[in-house]
């Protein structure tokens, strides 16, 4: 793997270590044998320490090993630093700590051992030698440790920043299908209701024209001008958010005026009665916009596929909600029909529903004609 290949680090590092052996080796090196075999040893310290990085406990092992054969072997002194704190510092890097620090102690104890029976003054060798030696170890598997621990934390910092990068990119993706379904509802809604009222008037001024009722002609182009009117402000205002345009705007229709709506409906030559009870005015604005778009998409399919005579819309507000019910007496939703969810308005009208957490319930009624049925609760008030 490419995480096990020696390092430019660790050629240095054993490079340095070849140089120092070698440097103590030659101070006292003696006859050829003894020293051709003594720099064997230095080469060796350092080739441990190109594989450390993939095998660092089997590296730092030999090394202990090799230092205890070295001595037993009588070769020139070399001391314990160098070819050992390089092999616990690579260790402890790559989280050893516990075989560098069991390893350590076992040499140091092995090192006082050996200068004991030699006959080696016990205060020296229990006091600044083992004092000075024991800092050393620690301070190279405190640095290998350290030095690991501050890999590691910049991993998780990448990593978190990637993670939070990648989620802010989602969300902005969340966001931008989020609007691009609200866009769709509106225009839906608008466009929906406005182009069915114009075709039906178009039918009525066709028909008044071709029998010379010019006024009842007249009234239908009126009818054609102030629909395609109100959608015009309507998509203004939605283009103007999608341009990212700030400032003022129409405000959108609220449940007030449910009136002017269904008296649109009426010069279509479908009566619409509305009945309202409760304070509709006191209602939050999200809330009496749904209730209108439910409504207005109700009036629309009503319009174009009921065939009904009349459409009676019922309003009723209380403390908690808003119950709305669209009832008309045309032919209803024929058997087999997809189901609402499957219908760009309906579906809207669930959707908008849903964002209040109210609902949306549609139904033939037992009499003849279509139910549509609206629950929306009022944000933050208690049933």
């Amino acid at each position: 793997m490419s995480a096990a290949r020696p390092t430019r680090v660790d050629a240095l590092l054993a490079l340095a270590v070849f140089c120092l052996v070698a440097a103590a080796v030659a101070t006292d090196a003696g006859p050829f044998g003894r020293a051709a075999l003594a720099y064997a040893f230095a080469a060796g310290f350092g080739a441990l320490l190109l594989v450390s990085r993939g095998w660092p406990v089997a590296a730092l092992l030999a090394t202990a090993l090799g230092i205890v054969v070295y001595y037993v072997l009588d070769l020139p002194p070399i001391g314990l630093a160098a070819p050992v704190a390089p092999a616990l510092y690579a260790a402890a890097e790559r989280g050893r700590v516990r075989w560098a620090a069991v390893i350590a102690a076992a040499l140091l104890a092995l090192s006082i051992i050996a200068r004991l029976v030699e006959g080696d003054d016990l205060t020296l060798v229990l006091g600044l030698s083992l004092g000075s030696e024991t800092v050393l170890v620690l301070a190279v598997i405190a640095l290998g440790d350290a030095v690991r621990s501050r890999r590691s934390l910049r991993a998780e910092i990448a990593r978190r920043a990637d993670a939070a990068a990648e989620e802010r990119r989602r969300e902005a993706a969340r966001q931008v299908d989020a609007e691009r379904v609200r866009i769709a509802r509106e225009l839906h809604d608008t466009l929906g209701h406005t182009m069915s009222v114009i075709t039906l008037q178009s039918a009525v001024a066709e028909e008044a024209l071709a029998d010379d009722r010019l006024s009842q002609a007249r009234t239908a182009l009126a009818a054609i001008r102030s629909a395609s009117g109100s959608a015009m402000v309507e998509l203004r205002a939605t283009l103007g958010t999608l341009r990212g345009r700030t400032g003022s705007r129409e405000p959108a229709p609220g449940i007030d005026q449910l009136p002017e709506l269904a008296e649109q409906i009426t010069r279509t030559g479908l009566p619409v009665t509305v009945r309202t009870s409760g304070d509709v005015g006191a209602l939050p604005a999200v809330v009496s916009t749904t209730a209108y778009r439910v409504a207005q998409e109700a009036l629309t399919n009503a319009l174009r596929h009921a065939g009904a005579t009349r459409v009676t819309i019922t309003v009723e507000t209380s403390r908690s909600g808003l119950s709305l019910e669209v009832t008309d007496d045309g032919r209803g939703a024929p058997a087999g029909a997809p189901a609402a969810e499957d219908g760009h308005g309906l579906r809207g009208m669930i959707e908008r529903a849903a964002l209040l957490g109210g609902s949306v319930h549609t139904a033939n009624r037992d009499t003849g004609g279509f139910l549509v049925h609206a629950h929306l609760p009022i944000p933050g008030a208690r049933a």
